[in-house]
């Protein structure tokens, strides 16, 4: 038997313990991102960021779409807005989570975040299709 869903329930974290600066390099070959500080040290050195290259907010946002397509499914996500509050770094330990804050009928719509440590660094909200995942309870 599938377990209730209520407002209040937290989503299953999904964890990056290190956010890795070749994928950021990727990342901005794909994009055809000329922004140095994706990928090269010296520029975040020459802005004060002690040579740590930041990724990029499109890698931020996909931890986030991971730990719901974890949570309820691969086609689940119907919409999803988020602000970008602080940067992440290569070596930064992210963890990606959520909490159910309304079932509408078989939606849920959850706040969801990226985290280093207690700051959130990323924060928003997703409506989920629920469907998939079990009783849900309004």
């Amino acid at each position: 038997m599938s377990p209730v869903i209520n407002v209040g329930d937290q989503l299953p974290e999904f964890v990056v313990p290190s956010v890795d600066p070749a994928r950021m390099k990727t990342m901005a070959a794909i994009l055809r991102d000329p922004y140095r500080v994706h990928w090269d040290r010296e520029a975040t050195r020459e802005m004060g960021l002690d040579g740590r290259v930041m990724n990029q907010g499109p890698l931020n946002l996909s931890y986030i779409v991971n730990m719901l397509h974890a949570f309820a499914g691969p086609t689940s996500i119907r919409r999803l807005t988020v602000s970008f509050g602080r940067p992440v770094f290569d070596g930064d330990l992210v963890v990606a989570g959520g909490e159910v804050n309304e079932v509408q009928d078989l939606s849920l719509v959850c706040g969801v975040w990226l985290k280093r440590g207690d700051e959130i660094v990323v924060s928003g909200t997703a409506i989920v299709d629920g469907s998939a995942l079990a009783s849900v309870s309004s």
